[in-house]
């Protein structure tokens, strides 16, 4: 069996394997062109021939960083805004209506606590789902393995290490549940 089934079926896979890096460098190479490129649907395009599935009327601001762009999805109308860092070691999968603020970081990558283990290249990849209708404020890092709920908020810098349920504002480190002293903007 290959690193990148491994990989892809949640086993623990080395991320050192030749396949794997040939991936990422496609991948750089990709995004190198989307981050310097001036055309919306140029980016578009770009980020479709590395294997992002981008839905209807959704928009991603360069620049943007991701491990393989393959295991990336994006439904409907959502916006994704500059300086995005997804380790798309596993699925990510974004839903509709989603929006999401700068510098935000979603990983699905986990390396070895071993050091030994770490170091021969043992890793394992847990898929990250955002429903539908999300917000997520600027800085936010979303840990592998979590789904955050549909119409969740995710205060500004929050460390999302669990779920997140449908409908409920976190924020912190580690996020926890909060409630907003208002709804006016």
């Amino acid at each position: 069996m290959s690193e990148l089934i491994r990989m892809q079926a949640g086993e623990i896979y080395n991320c050192l394997d030749d396949e794997l890096q040939v991936m990422r460098d496609r991948a750089s190479s990709i995004l190198f062109r989307f981050n310097h490129e001036p055309d919306a649907a140029t980016r578009k395009q770009l980020l479709i021939e590395l294997g992002v599935s981008l839905g209807q009327g959704s928009c991603i601001e360069p620049p943007l960083r991701l491990t393989y762009g393959c295991h990336f999805s994006v439904g409907d109308g959502s916006y994704i805004n500059w300086d995005a860092v997804i380790l798309d070691n596993g699925r990510v999968d974004i839903g509709s209506g989603v929006m999401i603020g700068p510098r935000v970081q979603i990983y699905t990558a986990a390396h070895a606590l071993d050091a030994e283990r770490r170091l021969a290249g043992d890793e394992t990849a847990r898929p990250v789902v955002i429903e539908d209708k999300v917000w997520i404020g600027g800085g936010a890092i979303l840990m592998p393995g979590v789904r955050v709920g549909a119409e969740a908020v995710i205060g500004a810098g929050s460390v999302v290490t669990r779920d997140v349920a449908p409908g409920t504002c976190v924020a912190g480190n580690p996020a926890r549940p909060i409630q907003p002293k208002s709804d006016k903007l």
